[in-house]
């Protein structure tokens, strides 16, 4: 007897009734431009499953060799009304339902608006800007991730908070918020990932678990989209960051993935990432140096999707869609973006324009040579021919010498210089400039920074062309070295702080002044439409002087440590906004600026 039950124990396993745990994406809509969708079931037992959609259109099933993932395609008729729609698995051991909604689309009025030009976006880091629900910040998911004498924990900061803000926010004068992403992270302390011998947290949000749910020390989706509604009330748009490069190391896939090829490699065996993106423009590099890029696992860690598996590229525009479709945000910050092969931006930026025409994405090129970021411009193909369509690209080219000049002390013609290079670039006001942002020391976290050099980079971020971005913290001056301590939490967003920094009461006269400064600039360059459009016009460029006019707008920069007086073609007419500078002087069509040390002013007619 015992040596038949020994042998009927596989069996009565294999035996068993399928079971349903996730369903991804969890609902979708009618009447839109991705029609069937592609569900991914997670569960037990699936294998041989078939897949009943009584009121919808179910097919191409397909179940992988463990019968823990099911993929089938539904198709949802354009008359199908929003509501429960199960799907039945069923197998020769038992059915099971699997939850499936069909929803309303959100009204477009009003959202989806996309960003450009107009807007000046403010990039935060909602666990570090403010705590505006203290009931999530020890979860019973995860109770004991969160401390604020850590770097490298969650602190408490939350949608609720970004959404109490808004009118700080709309105060200072910013018309769009740059959020990392809100994915539900580890539930616990990340121990591949380690610093100075001391675990991590997925409080930035980089190391998704779940792409399908909003982090449970952030909010949820309900929350997410209240802040989206609110945040457009206040005509503020919201960008959301994403990331289709990789997915974190504590994903249930990570142990048994969907298909053999979703990832590039497996946990215990893949390529490590050479960070070598310049071999993707080059046009000698063999396949392998390019490979090392693309299919590389970030700091040997992070699993690297694969694109190339059509299960996976569906999966992911899918995905994007869906956040979108579920909050009515307006655009898409793309993390990593060269570490993605170009034919799937193409794909994915097409499957974002049919449905969402207005929205926009801003990729990121972490590399400070124009020619890289020319070669990822949206509008140029690449040698196989490929166009991505991204409408913008941040614009690290200039970053890196308004840090040497305002910082570093060196020649501030070096910023000309690089502006010089637009002639490389499509349309060099697809860029979005910036002085400082996460993934970066602070800007007064820098051996040599002022305050005065602090106003001069906010000066040329906010004067010249492109969507300019404020790293959040910034207008005050807030310090902070290399990560995690360049990720500070705004003094005032948590109950108890010593001082309240969202208010002019709580900031010290430096932190005022830069606040002034930055909140003059805004609404300076909101009133005038030169400065989101006239195209630039160098008048002089001296080592440690530049003038520019932008329309009727001239914008005049000195970052000597001594007054220095100008002299530049035409009339310049007006008064500085900044309250720096005299008034011109015109001598026939010349006009002499008298403009006083490591400082900037701005005349407007």
């Amino acid at each position: 007897m015992t040596l038949l039950l020994a042998l009927l124990a596989p069996l009565a396993a294999s035996a068993q009734a399928p079971i349903v745990e996730k369903v991804e994406p969890p609902n979708w809509w009618a009447n839109h431009s991705i029609n069937p969708v592609r569900v991914l079931i997670r569960g037990q037992h699936l294998t041989g499953a078939r897949v009943e959609c009584p009121q919808l259109a179910c097919g191409d099933v397909k179940v992988n060799v463990q019968g823990t993932y099911a993929f089938v395609d539904v198709r949802i008729a354009p008359s199908t009304r929003p509501g429960a729609y199960p799907l039945t698995l069923r197998t020769a051991n038992g059915s099971v339902k699997a939850p499936f909604t069909v929803a309303a689309q959100l009204p477009v009025l009003g959202r989806f608006q996309g960003f450009g030009v107009d807007d000046v976006v403010y990039l935060l880091m909602p666990d570090r800007f403010a705590n505006g629900d203290t009931t999530n910040d020890r979860t019973p998911k995860s109770p004991d991730i969160l401390d604020r004498t850590k770097g490298r924990f969650y602190h408490g900061g939350d949608l609720a908070g970004v959404r109490q803000k808004l009118p700080y926010l709309k105060q200072l004068g910013i018309t769009a918020i740059w959020m990392n992403p809100i994915y539900d992270n580890n539930d616990g302390t990340d121990t591949l990932e380690v610093y100075d011998k001391q675990s991590t947290t997925g409080y930035h949000g980089y190391g998704a678990t779940d792409l399908y749910a909003v982090d449970e020390h952030l909010g949820t989706m309900a929350e997410f989209k209240a802040l989206v509604d609110d945040a457009h009330k206040a005509g503020i748009k919201v960008i959301l960051d994403m990331v289709a490069n990789h997915t974190g190391p504590y994903h249930p896939w990570v142990k048994d993935a969907p298909t053999p090829t979703w990832f590039h490699g497996t946990q215990a065996k893949h390529p490590d990432n050479t960070w070598q993106t310049w071999t993707l423009a080059n046009a000698y590099a063999h396949d392998s140096l390019r490979g090392a890029t693309l299919d590389g696992w970030f700091i040997n860690i992070l699993p690297d999707f694969n694109q190339d598996d059509p299960e996976v590229s569906r999966y992911l525009i899918q995905n994007t869609l869906w956040w979108v479709g579920m909050s009515g945000m307006d655009g898409i910050r793309q993390d990593t973006w060269p570490y993605v092969p170009v034919s799937f931006w193409r794909d994915w930026m097409g499957a974002i324009k049919r449905q969402y025409p207005t929205l926009r994405v801003v990729g990121e090129v972490f590399d400070g040579d124009p020619a890289m970021i020319r070669f990822f411009e949206g509008t140029k193909r690449t040698p196989g021919g490929v166009q991505t369509g991204v409408d913008y690209l941040f614009d690290f080219p200039l970053y890196y010498p308004i840090r040497d000049a305002f910082i570093g002390g060196k020649p501030l013609k070096g910023v000309a210089q690089m502006l010089m290079r637009d002639h490389l670039y499509d349309t060099p006001e697809a860029l979005m400039p910036f002085l400082g942002l996460h993934d970066v020391s602070r800007f007064m976290g820098e051996k040599g920074a002022t305050i005065e050099g602090l106003k001069l980079a906010f000066t040329t971020v906010l004067t010249t062309r492109g969507t300019p971005l404020v790293y959040y913290g910034d207008e005050i001056a807030i310090p902070g070295g290399p990560d995690p301590d360049n990720r500070r939490d705004f003094p005032g967003g948590w109950p108890g702080d010593a001082r309240n920094a969202f208010e002019a009461s709580g900031r010290t006269p430096e932190q005022q002044a830069v606040w002034q400064h930055v909140n003059t600039l805004l609404r300076t360059r909101a009133a005038h439409a030169d400065l989101r459009m006239a195209r630039p016009e160098h008048l002089a460029v001296t080592d440690q002087q530049f003038v520019y006019r932008r329309g009727r707008v001239v914008v005049a920069l000195n970052n000597d440590s001594s007054a220095a007086t100008v002299t530049v073609p035409g009339v310049i007419r007006g008064t500085d906004v900044l309250g720096v500078c005299a008034a011109a002087e015109g001598s026939g069509n010349r006009s002499t600026l008298r403009i006083p040390a490591r400082a900037s002013c701005v005349f407007v007619p």
